[in-house]
């Protein structure tokens, strides 16, 4: 599994690069300024017609206790796990407290974005006590999302000691 997120790690550094301008001479010869190239970037897959995904639970607004078990919901598509390029699938992604950076960019993975990418379908997560707003997002076999995006609405929880 390491060696499979490395190598996943490895082709978005590649495709993505770091962040840096790739510049090429401009028409006229070595004499004329660089100018900027944009970094390439991949199209990203269409979501199947009416896909879905959903918290199934915690309900919206319920209070819970650590370890606050998630469940993921999804309908017309499949789920498969990271690097496994199929049609109309993907695997999930579960956001705490936080918005998505960009929608253009492979979703981070961080504390706050927890990838689930050898397709599993609920969690048990502890979170601090007080009010969190979690939401789903189901990536594609490179962590991006799908076009139009797969976003559940966001269900906010009360954990208590």
């Amino acid at each position: 599994m390491l060696t499979r997120l490395l190598m996943i790690l490895v082709c978005c550094a590649t495709l993505f690069g770091c962040g840096e301008e790739v510049t090429e001479p401009a028409a006229g010869g070595p004499a004329a300024a660089s100018q900027p190239m944009p970094a390439p970037t991949m199209a990203r897959k269409a979501s199947p017609p009416g896909a879905m995904v959903y918290i199934i639970s915690p309900a919206d607004g319920e209070e819970v206790r650590n370890p606050v078990t998630v469940v993921f919901g999804l309908k017309g598509a499949s789920i498969a796990p990271a690097g496994i390029d199929l049609p109309n699938t993907g695997h999930h992604h579960l956001i705490v407290d936080r918005e998505l950076v960009s929608m253009d960019l492979p979703i981070p993975a961080d504390a706050q974005h927890i990838h689930f990418g050898l397709g599993q379908t609920e969690t048990a997560v502890d979170l601090a006590p007080g009010e969190h707003v979690l939401q789903l997002v189901l990536g594609d076999y490179l962590h991006r999302l799908h076009e139009p995006p797969l976003l559940s609405e966001p269900v906010t929880v009360r954990v208590v000691e």
